[in-house]
């Protein structure tokens, strides 16, 4: 079970330099969020996912419950790869139904975090002692091409994590996947649905402001990493609808204006008061919609599941 390691000593150190160089002077200024994800971070979105408000992880649960042992016959899988794995929690419910099925040989959780990665392998090894558990540490907005292609692959996108990607960023990300994939190998693809503005803007704005001190986790990430002087608590937390692109934005607003050094990067950057950047956007979807992009990136859809209350959807697409 040793760790397929694509990320040198410096990769995300410089990924995170080049990010935060760029975003923060451009106008308006941006950052990822793949960099919400320290220890802290993701202990934080952790608990977000179990807020009242946050019904996404619920929903996604409540279709793998119900349908996983569909997937896994239709997909005939001997291989899982989960891109974003994270703690492969949700994980659990396809393993079990593709070890079900009597197919499944090799799970590969794919992420950026060795110790996360190694944490969740040797939990899932123990679980499942006849199953291959194959971390792999990558980037997999930049490293499908490396990931390992033996066995009959289900590649598993969950968590509606393609909607932080921009139209451009997705259809390219999904076309590489595309290109990647065998005959016979297949996708599943976790998307957020359109619904009433009110509860999407909730489950990115919650009553307890955890969300809120997620969001202002990334400037203690840049401060820890690049030697800077955010004042966290000094920007606002800020979710909002984009209707006309259909997807959340969360900002955080500086409540006064202020000067910001980044030592690392040799960069002074001022904040005028009110002045907002954006940290994230999540897309939301209509049936049609995922079909389209699919179809686009040459994917035919296999299977289109959703909970009952229509909040969220998976979908098995093939090549």
């Amino acid at each position: 079970m040793a760790l397929i390691d694509h990320l040198d000593g410096d990769y995300l150190r410089q990924a995170l330099e080049n990010d935060v160089r760029t975003g923060l002077t451009s106008s308006p200024k941006w950052l990822p969020p793949k960099w919400f994800y320290d220890a802290t971070g993701s202990d934080l979105f952790s608990r977000i996912t179990r807020l009242a408000e946050y019904y996404p992880t619920r929903r996604e649960l409540e279709i793998l419950r119900r349908h996983a042992p569909g997937m896994a016959v239709h997909s005939g899988a001997d291989t899982l790869v989960e891109l974003g794995s994270g703690t492969s929690e949700k994980t659990v419910l396809l393993l079990d139904a593709l070890s079900a099925s009597g197919t499944l040989r090799t799970y590969m959780p794919v992420d950026v975090d060795a110790v996360t990665l190694e944490a969740a392998a040797a939990r899932l090894a123990t679980r499942y002692p006849r199953l291959a558990v194959q971390p792999v540490r990558a980037d997999f907005e930049h490293h499908l091409s490396l990931l390992p292609r033996e066995g009959r692959r289900m590649v598993a996108f969950l968590g509606g994590t393609i909607g932080n990607l921009p139209p451009a960023a997705r259809e390219l990300f999904l076309k590489e996947l595309r290109a990647t994939l065998r005959p016979g190998d297949t996708l599943l693809l976790g998307t957020d649905l359109v619904k009433d503005v009110r509860r999407l803007v909730a489950a990115y704005d919650d009553g307890r402001g955890v969300t809120a001190a997620f969001n202002r986790n990334v400037l203690h990430v840049i401060n820890r990493e690049l030697d800077g002087d955010f004042e966290p608590d000094a920007f606002e937390h800020v979710a909002r609808y984009d209707e006309d692109n259909a997807w959340i934005e969360m900002r955080l607003r500086a409540t006064r204006a202020m000067s910001v050094r980044l030592g690392r990067l040799g960069l002074s950057l001022a904040f005028e008061a009110g002045e907002e950047m954006r940290t994230e956007i999540s897309a939301k979807f209509r049936e049609e919609d995922v079909r389209r992009e699919l179809a686009a990136a040459g994917f035919d859809v296999v299977r289109y599941y959703t909970d009952p209350a229509g909040d969220f959807a998976l979908t098995l697409a093939g090549r």
